[in-house]
């Protein structure tokens, strides 16, 4: 046993240059405390610099498409866009005409499509190559087609084609992001409160949301090519640091958990429950495929829940700026960068949401319940955010922010500490090579949802708002349905354990289901 916690050997790993040099300069080895926190700190950078290439669309919409009151007609890109561009208005051509909506939701959605397809390939790849170098492929690639997109505003394209493929593009290489910045943090923490740790870390999605508005927003005032440049040379800078002092696992550098971290406490009652917590901690080499993870408890019901959680949180994230400068408040209609600004105060709910939800996931050992219960209070705070939004701009704050805790709550949650404990779940007998696989089928599928829902905005917004709202309120109530089946079995799970607290306690507790 003492030997688990000896050093490896030498030819056993090697030590990103960063490490290396920090190291140098100490003049000793870093400890697995220390390690920690480096990759919560990068990872945590790291992803919130992919939300802020990502948030910059929704900021620029609205000088691409400045137009309020304008009726959508459908019209396929390719017979309008592929020739020459259309007449140039106040905004940007192609996207200034009367379909302009609808081609920025395709742009969305291609974007998106493209994301959740790659998602699946790039968890795949990460339980098979170097979670670092993909990090850094998909960052710096990440970085290159973002700023392209803003090079068409210098280079005066107006080709709906070209803005098309650069998405697509761009959203094939952020698909490295998610499962290796939640592989390389599952490699480092236990799941002693991974709830509330994860729920604090993720709020990187947040941070970058507010980041890149405020960046973008301050940015159209010279250019909306800026609001692309800008975010995509930051990425790309990120993605280097990465590259240099990341630690993928404590394997990869020469040290192992500690002994808290390798035996963290188990409650026999996870065996009866909705089975996510249980892990072991032999490490297994053969990679799980991508069948056998759908098959593992839990992740088939979590995968479905996130594709609608995913649908109302992306349309926020993709549309509200636009919402907000085409909604009058008070009977004033706010700037473009004004409403930019504005749209942060529903991310900094997504940060109190996901901290929050973690905390109580943790404390009552309850996931679905959890996730359940915030999807379901989300469908009211969404209804009041569209029926009293436009009373003042105190109360659509406030409203929004709601809004915001209720609806990032749960899709942190899934994306975070749920991927992770199904990623090390006890059906796999301790292979850890499934961690990356499981949180890209999970987000994946999430990322279905993210994609279908801002392309049905892009179509029906223009006719009605009120519809948008009533199909993400729909939404949210199917995701939280989809989660029935697993809340019953952990209320079942709380009911039984009460019933052995108030009897003997001699009596033994039950043996888990296999």
């Amino acid at each position: 046993m003492g030997s688990m916690f000896e050093p490896l050997p030498a030819a056993n790993y090697r030590k990103p240059l960063g490490i290396r040099f920090i190291e140098h300069i100490k003049q000793k080895t870093l400890s697995y405390k220390t390690y920690q926190a480096i990759v919560l700190i990068v990872t945590f950078c790291a992803y919130a610099s992919y939300h802020a290439t990502r948030k910059t669309t929704s900021v620029v919409k609205s000088a691409l498409d400045p137009e309020s009151d304008v009726s959508l007609k459908f019209s396929p890109w390719w017979r309008k866009n592929l020739g020459r561009p259309g007449p140039l208005g106040s905004g940007w051509a192609p996207f200034d005409r009367s379909d302009g909506t609808s081609l920025l939701g395709e742009i969305d959605v291609a974007f998106l499509g493209v994301y959740s397809i790659g998602m699946y390939f790039s968890g795949h790849l990460g339980d098979r190559l170097n979670l670092r170098i993909l990090l850094t492929v998909g960052m710096v690639g990440t970085g290159l087609f973002t700023a392209m997109y803003g090079v068409g505003y210098w280079a005066n394209i107006h080709m709906f084609s070209y803005f098309l493929i650069d998405q697509m593009l761009a959203g094939l290489f952020q698909s490295t992001g998610w499962p290796s910045v939640v592989a390389v943090v599952g490699n480092w923490f236990g799941k002693s409160n991974r709830g509330l740790i994860m729920g604090i870390w993720n709020a990187h999605t947040s941070v970058g949301n507010i980041v890149g508005s405020l960046v973008a927003s301050a940015l159209l005032a010279y250019g909306w090519g800026w609001s692309f440049v800008v975010p995509g040379l930051m990425i790309a800078f990120v993605g280097l640091v990465v590259f240099l002092i990341l630690p993928v696992s404590p394997e990869s550098v020469g040290t192992v958990a500690e002994e808290d971290q390798l035996h963290s406490p188990k409650k026999y009652r996870e065996g009866v429950t909705e089975p996510l917590l249980q892990s072991d901690t032999e490490d297994h080499k053969i990679a799980v495929g991508f069948i056998e993870a759908w098959k593992i408890p839990g992740v088939a019901p979590f995968a479905l829940c996130l594709f609608f959680a995913k649908l109302v949180a992306y349309t926020f994230l993709y549309w509200l700026p636009f919402y907000i400068s085409h909604t009058a408040i008070e009977g004033k209609y706010l700037s473009n960068a004004t409403a930019g600004n504005l749209s942060t105060i529903f991310d900094v709910g997504g940060v109190v949401g996901g901290i929050l939800a973690g905390h109580i996931s943790d404390h009552l050992n309850a996931r679905a319940i959890t996730a359940a219960s915030f999807m379901y209070c989300a469908i009211p705070a969404l209804f009041f955010y569209r029926s009293y939004g436009s009373v003042s701009l105190p109360v659509n704050m406030l409203l929004m922010f709601i809004t915001g805790v209720f609806v990032n709550g749960p899709y942190a949650l899934i994306t975070t500490a749920v991927s992770a404990d199904l990623g090390t779940h006890s059906s796999l007998k301790g292979n850890s090579k499934a961690l990356a696989t499981v949180t890209a089928i999970i987000d994946g599928t999430g990322s279905v949802g993210a994609a279908i829902g801002p392309l049905l905005t892009g179509y029906i917004s223009a006719k009605s708002w009120s519809a948008v709202f009533t199909m993400l309120m729909a939404s949210a109530l199917v995701a939280g349905l989809l989660l029935t089946r697993l809340v019953v079995a952990e209320v079942a799970a709380k009911i039984a354990e009460a019933s052995r607290q108030g009897g003997p306690t001699s009596v033994s507790p039950p043996q888990p289901e296999v």
